[in-house]
C-alpha cells in the first residue's frame, strides 16, 4: 500500500504569530473521507467523472481502499467501461478489486466478462474468498447454459473448500432454483449440507414455489426449526398462485408479525381468485400504510373484474393520499382493462400519461397497443404503435396478435415483413399471431410455409399453440383429414382446445364421422362439459341421424351445463348476462331489443344456429 507521506512545515510555520495549520495529510484524509461519502451517495457518470478527476489529482487514488468504491460507482451507473478502466489501472489487484469488478459485470448483465475476469484471477493466483463465488453466480442467468456455469462454479467451491462457509451453498442453492430447471439439484445440495440457517430453507421453498410444486414446498415450511416473515410470505405466494386462498388465509390469520408484502400477497392472491370483496375487506383493514404497489393491486382487481366505477374512485383516493401513478401502476392497470375490455378506464390512463410527467416507457406503449387492440380500437393503437420512438418484440407482437385477431390477416403479414427488416428476431408468441393472422383470411399456403419452415427459418419449434392454429386453419379450409393427421402425428399431446377446433370444423363441413372421433377424445379429457354433445347432436340432426341425436340428447341430460353467459359495457361498467337471465331491471325492454334485432337480421337472410 502506497501511504501519504506528510510535507515538512517551514520553520516560520511554527512562528506564533501564524496560526497553526493542520498536517497536509490531516487534509488529504478528510478529503478522502468526502469524496468516499460522495460516492456512495453518487449515481450521475458525470459527478462520479469530476470526482474521479479529484481524487487523482490529490493522490488518493493510490488508497487501496477508494478504488473498488469507484469502480462500483461506475457500475451503478451503468458506466461499466469506465468501471473496467479503474480496474485496469491497479497494478496489483487484489481479491477485493476482482470481486467489485465481478460484481459489477453480473449486475450490468455482463456474465460472460464475469467470468472470464473469474479466469484472469485463478491465472493470476489471486485466492478466491466467501464474496467472490455469490458474485459470480450472479452472473448465471436462465436456462441450460446457466445451470452448466452453476455446476461449474459448484465445482470451484467444493475444491476451495467454500461449502462450510454457509454463505457460499445458500448462494448456490439459490441460483439453482432460479435456473427454473435446477430445483432438484437445489434440494440435493440443501440435504447435503451439514447445518441450516432459515436463508437456507426460505430460499429451497421460493425455490419450489416458483417451479408450481406448492405442496412440497408447505411440506419443507412445515418442517421449519423457526420461521420469520420471509418464510410466511413466501408461503403465501405459492398458496396465492394455484388458488389455495382457505390455506393462504389460514396462515395468514395465524402470522405473529405481517408486513405490506404479507397484506399485498393476500389482496393480490383474491383479485386473482376472482374474489374481489374478500381482497376490499383486507384493503380496507390493513393496518399499515398503504404504499403504491398494495393501491396498484386494488385498483387493477376492480379493472380486470369489470368494475370501472369502483377503480375509478379507489384511483381519486389513493391521489388523495399524496400518490400518483407510476409506471408500474399505469402498465398494470392498463392491463387489466385489457382483459376485461374496460375501454373506458383504459382511455382514462391514457389521458393521465399524456398530462402528466410520467416517463413513457417502451412498457407503458406497449401496454397502451395491448388495451386498444383488445378492446376492439384497432385503429387507435395502430396510431400508438406508429407513434412509437422505440419499439421492442412485445410492442411488435401485440399489433400483429392485434391485427390477427381482428381478421386484418394481410396487414398483420404486411407488418411482420416490417419487423424482419427492423432486425427484431421473432419469437414463439410472434409465430403463433402470423399463423392466427393467415387463419382468419384463409392463406393456407403461406401458413404452410411459416409452420413448416419455423424451425429453419427462426429456430424455433412448433409448440402446441402453433399445431392449434395450423390445424384451425386446414379445418376452416375444409381439410379434414389433414386436420385430423395433424392432430394425430403431433409430437405433443392434442389438448381439449384442438379437438374442440377439430369439432367446429367437423359441424361446418357436416363430418359426422370425424366429429364422433373429437367427441371421445373431448370426453376422455373433460367427460363433464355438455357442450361437446351439444355440437355433435346438431352434426347429427344436420346429416339426418336423428337416431345419433337422441342418444347424444340423452347423455346431455345426464351432465349439468353451466349458464352461458355474456357482458356489455356499460357507464363504464361491465354488465354479466347469463342465458334466460331476468334479473336485470331493465330486462323486459333488453328481450324486446333483442327479438327486434332478431326479425331485422332474419330480414337480411341470417339464420342462427343455436346450440
Amino acid at each position: 500500500m502506497h501511504s501519504l507521506s506528510p510535507l515538512p512545515m517551514s520553520a516560520s510555520s511554527s512562528s506564533s504569530s501564524l496560526p497553526l495549520r493542520p498536517p497536509q495529510w490531516t487534509s488529504h484524509r478528510r478529503l478522502l473521507d468526502r469524496h468516499l461519502s460522495d460516492l456512495h451517495r453518487c449515481s450521475n457518470p458525470s459527478h462520479i467523472s469530476q470526482l474521479h478527476s479529484q481524487i487523482y489529482r490529490s493522490g488518493l487514488h493510490q488508497d487501496p481502499s477508494l478504488l473498488p468504491k469507484l469502480i462500483s460507482a461506475y457500475s451503478l451507473s451503468r458506466h461499466i467501461s469506465n468501471a473496467h478502466k479503474v480496474f485496469d489501472q491497479i497494478p496489483h489487484p487484489t481479491t477485493l478489486h476482482f470481486n467489485t469488478l465481478i460484481r459489477a459485470f453480473a449486475y450490468n448483465s455482463h456474465p460472460t466478462n464475469s467470468f472470464k475476469l473469474f479466469a484472469s484471477m485463478m491465472e493470476s493466483s489471486v485466492p478466491p474468498d466467501n464474496y467472490t463465488y455469490p458474485f459470480l453466480l450472479k452472473a448465471c442467468v436462465g436456462g441450460t447454459s446457466a445451470l452448466n456455469s452453476i455446476k461449474m462454479v459448484h465445482t470451484h467451491v467444493v475444491k476451495f473448500g467454500f461449502l462450510a462457509d454457509i454463505f457460499v451453498p445458500n448462494s448456490l442453492i439459490d441460483a439453482y432454483a432460479k435456473t427454473g430447471v435446477g430445483i432438484k439439484l437445489a434440494r440435493q445440495l440443501f440435504d447435503e449440507m451439514p447445518e441450516w440457517d432459515v436463508v437456507s430453507w426460505n430460499t429451497v421453498i421460493g425455490g419450489l414455489v416458483r417451479d408450481g410444486k406448492v405442496r412440497e414446498a408447505r411440506d419443507m415450511f412445515d418442517e421449519m426449526p423457526e420461521r420469520d416473515i420471509v418464510s410466511c410470505n413466501t408461503m403465501l405466494d405459492g398458496h396465492s398462485k394455484v388458488g389455495e386462498m382457505d390455506k393462504a388465509f389460514e396462515l395468514f390469520g395465524n402470522m405473529g408479525e405481517r408486513n405490506v408484502v404479507s397484506w399485498s400477497t393476500m389482496i393480490s392472491g383474491y383479485c386473482k381468485s376472482g374474489e374481489i370483496d374478500m381482497a376490499r375487506m383486507l384493503f380496507d383493514k390493513m393496518p399499515t400504510t398503504k404504499n403504491l404497489v398494495v393501491w396498484t393491486i386494488m385498483i387493477s382487481g376492480y379493472a380486470a373484474k369489470g368494475s370501472a366505477k369502483e377503480a375509478y374512485l379507489l384511483l381519486d383516493r389513493m391521489e388523495e393520499t399524496g400518490l400518483h401513478m407510476d409506471v408500474a401502476t399505469v402498465v398494470s392497470i392498463l392491463s387489466a382493462c385489457a382483459e376485461s375490455g374496460l375501454l373506458g378506464l383504459g382511455k382514462r390512463i391514457h389521458n393521465y400519461i399524456e398530462k402528466s410527467r410520467l416517463r413513457v416507457t417502451v412498457q407503458v406503449r406497449n401496454a397502451l397497443v395491448d388495451m386498444y387492440s383488445k378492446c376492439g380500437k384497432l385503429e387507435k393503437a395502430l396510431s400508438v404503435f406508429e407513434e412509437m420512438g422505440e419499439r421492442d418484440l412485445v410492442s411488435w407482437n401485440s399489433m400483429v396478435q392485434g391485427l390477427a385477431n381482428h381478421g386484418q390477416g394481410e396487414r398483420a403479414l404486411e407488418l411482420f415483413d416490417r419487423m424482419r427488416d427492423a432486425g427484431i428476431k421473432p419469437d414463439s408468441v410472434t409465430l403463433v399471431g402470423v399463423l392466427c393472422a393467415c387463419t382468419h383470411v384463409g392463406l393456407i399456403k403461406e401458413a404452410r410455409y411459416y409452420f413448416d419452415n419455423m424451425e429453419r427459418d427462426f429456430g424455433i419449434v412448433p409448440q402446441i399453440e402453433h399445431y392449434g392454429c395450423m390445424i384451425d386453419i386446414l379445418g376452416r379450409g375444409g381439410l379434414l383429414k389433414e386436420a385430423f393427421d395433424l392432430a394425430r402425428t403431433m409430437p405433443l399431446e392434442p389438448n381439449a382446445i384442438i379437438w374442440g377446433t377439430l369439432l367446429g370444423a367437423c359441424r361446418v363441413h357436416n363430418n359426422v364421422g370425424l366429429a364422433e372421433e373429437a367427441v371421445d377424445q373431448l370426453i376422455t379429457l373433460n367427460p363433464s362439459d355438455s357442450g361437446n354433445y351439444a355440437i355433435l347432436s346438431n352434426i347429427y340432426a344436420a346429416a339426418g341421424q336423428w337416431d345419433g341425436m337422441a342418444k347424444t340428447r340423452i347423455q346431455m341430460k345426464r351432465i349439468q351445463k353451466p349458464a352461458g353467459s355474456s357482458w356489455i359495457e356499460l357507464d363504464d361498467s361491465l354488465h354479466e348476462f347469463t342465458v334466460g337471465d331476468r334479473s336485470h331491471p331493465n330486462s323486459r325492454r333488453i328481450f324486446k331489443m333483442v327479438n327486434r334485432l332478431g326479425q331485422h337480421l332474419q330480414q337480411v337472410g341470417y339464420v342462427p344456429k343455436v346450440y
